[in-house]
């Protein structure tokens, strides 16, 4: 494949920005309810497991100390595991949003697909970030094998936002 992709940058267009928005706050409004459930969780468990060592006879079931540590445990790798997750994930689409960026890069199609059960039509392309891109009937029938086609992602969190 010896064609060099192309790759330049771009401002977000006013839908793009609002596709994102609407991303990012329905994905924040996910991560809280996430969070809330783990948290909860992490003071129900230590209680269901000290009425199973009621069951068990063992002295001293509820025992405070237990409970405050194994729910303090709980709830540091559920807070530990939610802030990773934002880290990879939501920080990389707020940054999108604050810079307003997107990148545009110039690919080949590699192969051509339609897929008969969904009628759809794909371009695989020979792209580091996405490997194949849906397109309508009427672009399948026009683009073939070795045309060039440009994607569009946000810069950072590669949130695919189109083809032309």
């Amino acid at each position: 494949m010896g064609h060099q992709l192309q790759i330049y940058s771009e401002t977000l267009r006013a839908d793009e920005l609002g596709f994102l928005l609407k991303k990012e706050h329905k994905e924040r409004k996910m991560y809280f309810k996430v969070f809330r459930i783990l948290m909860v969780v992490s003071f129900i468990v230590p209680y269901i497991g000290a009425w199973y060592r009621v069951i068990d006879n063992v002295p001293l079931a509820f025992s405070y100390t237990r409970y405050f540590v194994t729910a303090g445990i709980l709830l540091f790798i559920s807070g530990f595991a939610t802030y990773a997750t934002y880290r990879v994930y939501l920080s990389k689409i707020q940054r999108d949003i604050r810079f307003r960026s997107k990148t545009i890069e110039v690919n080949h199609i590699t192969k051509k697909i339609h897929v008969p059960h969904s009628n759809t039509f794909h371009f695989y392309i020979d792209s580091g970030t996405k490997l194949s891109i849906e397109v309508s009937q009427s672009d399948f029938a026009i683009y073939n094998e070795g045309d060039e086609v440009s994607i569009e992602y946000s810069t950072y969190s590669r949130e695919y936002l189109g083809y032309f």
